[in-house]
């Protein structure tokens, strides 16, 4: 049964492990494209796991993406 990642800002741990992820993955496509943007959330609002996500999908790590958005895109 997935549970929801409280507290984990690890992708690579939440897409291994069996836990709930919204997919914020279109984000990463649009800041790839270039441009600068300011990451303003409240505290424990995913900016760590949303920065974490960026650094998964710069190493190419393609099997981490296998479902969402950014796999075929």
């Amino acid at each position: 049964m997935k549970t929801l990642p409280i507290g984990i800002s690890s992708f690579e741990k939440i897409r291994t492990d069996d836990y709930y992820y919204a997919d914020k993955t279109k984000f990463v496509e649009k800041l790839g494209k270039g441009g600068y943007y300011f990451l303003s959330r409240p505290r424990r609002f995913g900016k760590s796991l949303f920065v974490d996500t960026l650094k998964q999908a710069f190493l190419g790590k393609k099997e981490l993406f296998e479902g969402l958005y950014l796999y075929d895109n």
